[in-house]
């Protein structure tokens, strides 16, 4: 009997560590666990609440509570596009802050393009993450020396609330994990350390997949990831023939274009909104003073005709 115990033991930690998987890693740098799409609330094979040794009840009412206590984490990102004089030398700039401010370089990329000119100039993107406190003042350099700002996002997501109830679950699994421990102490039959065993086996997975989503809420929230797309200067210059300069008739073109539709659309609005309902009103109004008009005469028309006609009939 003990023989089949400890086989049985032996295959079921078999297949929990084949059905285990490795933290990934996402594009800002941060590690994913692979299984977080499962859902946490997903129910194990066969409840064991009925089990006398313990009380697995959910802790998640308390959420608002420990909500209170915990401080506001919040994920802060922002995304740059640039034009600077020299962008080999903006990118080495920005990977020298973020490793001087205590965050590090995500990816790093460099390539080589061509202005209307046919000139081949450098330019890249990068990402970098930095400390959430120093996001504003690493903002602030990188845009210090650019020659122009083309865009400029910021983005916020507060996941305090998702934090909170990782917490949680963490908590109801460790107290599950912690009864079923003792219960497995006590089971001498193989069915029943199997299902125990398996039991356990599941809220471990579940304990290390929430610890995984909380590390990434911390890590996410404690560092703040910054893209920058670097543009070369010469790339904006325009095309220049004999002082005629065809990318600015083409743009004075293309706003005159924007402009007259701007005014057709607005006039549409106008027509639409309130030419054709007034309109249709003031006819509506000039049509029923026609026939009260019209109902006027032909009864007073009709009156004196008819007092006109009666002494005739009497002589």
């Amino acid at each position: 009997m003990k023989y089949i115990i400890f086989v049985s033991l032996v295959f079921a930690l078999v297949l929990s560590a084949c059905g285990a998987s490795a933290p990934a890693i996402d594009s800002n740098g941060l590690s994913v666990p692979m299984a977080e799409s499962l859902a946490f609330d997903e129910a194990p094979v066969e409840s064991f609440a009925s089990e006398p040794d313990g009380d697995f009840s959910s802790n998640a009412a308390s959420g608002g509570f420990e909500a209170a206590a915990i401080e506001r984490m919040v994920i802060q990102n922002a995304d740059l596009n640039i034009v600077v004089a020299d962008p080999e030398a903006k990118l080495d700039e920005i990977s020298k802050m973020a490793e001087s401010m205590g965050g590090f370089v995500v990816s790093k990329n460099i390539y080589q393009t061509f202005t209307s000119n046919n000139l081949k100039v450098p330019e890249g993107t990068i990402t970098v993450r930095v400390p959430a406190e120093k996001l504003e003042q690493a903002l602030d350099q990188i845009k210090a020396d650019a020659v122009e700002v083309l865009n400029e996002t910021r983005s916020g997501q507060d996941v305090t609330r998702e934090y909170v109830d990782l917490k949680s679950r963490l908590k109801t699994h460790q107290q599950a994990a912690e009864q079923l421990s003792k219960i497995l102490e006590k089971k001498t039959e193989s069915a029943e350390v199997i299902e125990v065993f398996n039991q356990l086996v599941y809220h471990r997975e579940q304990i290390e997949m929430i610890k995984g989503q909380m590390k990434y809420f911390e890590e996410a929230s404690a560092l703040s990831a910054i893209s920058v797309q670097i543009t070369a200067e010469e790339t904006l210059q325009p095309l220049e023939i004999a002082g005629w300069k065809p990318v600015g008739v083409a743009r004075d073109a293309l706003q005159s274009l924007i402009n007259f539709f701007q005014g057709f659309v607005n006039f549409m609005i106008w027509l639409i909104i309130l030419i054709i309902p007034a309109g249709l009103l003031l006819l509506g109004m000039l049509w029923l003073v026609w026939k009260v008009f019209r109902f006027s005469w032909h009864k007073l028309f009709l009156n004196k005709a008819k007092k006109e006609k009666t002494p005739k009939e009497k002589k």
